[in-house]
């Protein structure tokens, strides 16, 4: 029996053996350049790549609004989440930023950390403000429970007055009305004296009650103008502290932060794109 030589399949199997030690070779440089960046080594980009998306991050920060008041809340996680975009940016550069840039960005943040931590002391303010205004609020309608109260006691008192002076007057009238109509002999000298003397004392009395009666409607009268100057005063200087504190509290529902937080990232990437300008331009690979 002859064998006939099988030349073919040792071609094929060479085929495959060389195909199977590229996908090998191919794998394990992927494994090693995987294993390279989960170690901590980041893959390598141009300044340009780096920029970009520093820009971008940057562009996001800087127009991102806060959701509610108080807006301090969110201050230091958005100062945190800038320093890692620079801190990225400037570990991703090929090579270390100059001064100029590290002077740069180190006043911008700053002066974004005094912008907000002013406007942190603004909004605690308006915390304090806020309790103010409920308390004007109180006394306002304590204002107005008080007039209503001291009006009703003098009108009451005044009621009184009048009620008693009105039939003293009454009284009297009738006394005198009775007395003049009463008669006495001529010749009845002692009781006509007495009688006129009566008489009189009765007018006068008369005169008196209704002087009396007077005095007491003016007096009550200028006291109730008085009662309701003060009062009308008082109102109108707690309706402008109110008016005052709610202008104020007004800007508890505006991030007054924002315009502070955009001009760092803008200064901010003025810098980046200085600091491009100034590296030197890698060679062109051949």
């Amino acid at each position: 029996m002859s064998f006939r030589p099988q030349t073919g399949s040792r071609r094929s199997a060479g085929k495959q053996f060389s195909k199977s030690a590229h996908e090998k070779k191919t794998k394990e440089k992927k494994q090693r350049a995987g294993a390279k960046y989960l170690q901590g080594e980041t893959p390598e980009f141009s300044a340009q790549e780096v920029s970009q998306r520093t820009l971008g991050s940057l562009g996001k920060l800087g127009n991102q609004i806060f959701a509610l008041s108080p807006f301090s809340q969110y201050f230091d996680d958005w100062l945190v989440t800038l320093r890692q975009v620079i801190s990225e940016f400037e570990s991703n550069l090929a090579a270390n930023p100059d001064e100029a840039f590290i002077r740069e960005r180190t006043q911008t943040f700053l002066d974004v950390e005094a912008a907000l931590a002013e406007n942190r002391i603004k909004e605690n303010n308006l915390t304090d403000e806020a309790k103010a205004l409920a308390d004007v609020n109180h006394q306002i309608v304590e204002a107005d429970k008080q007039y209503a109260e001291n009006t009703r006691e003098r009108s009451n008192k005044r009621n009184a007055e009048v009620q008693r002076l009105s039939s003293k007057i009454r009284d009297l009238e009738d006394q005198l009305a009775a007395q003049q109509q009463i008669k006495i002999s001529f010749y009845k000298i002692g009781a006509k004296r007495k009688a006129a003397e009566q008489l009189a004392q009765t007018n006068q009395n008369l005169k008196a009650a209704k002087n009396e009666l007077e005095v007491i409607l003016q007096t009550f009268t200028a006291e109730q103008e008085k009662l309701h100057d003060n009062y009308e005063k008082q109102k109108q200087e707690l309706n402008e502290e109110s008016d005052r504190l709610h202008k104020e509290l007004e800007k508890l529902e505006t991030d007054t932060s924002m315009e502070a937080r955009q001009t760092a990232c803008n200064s901010l990437s003025n810098t980046i794109n200085a600091l491009l300008k100034r590296m030197p331009t890698p060679p062109k690979e051949p």
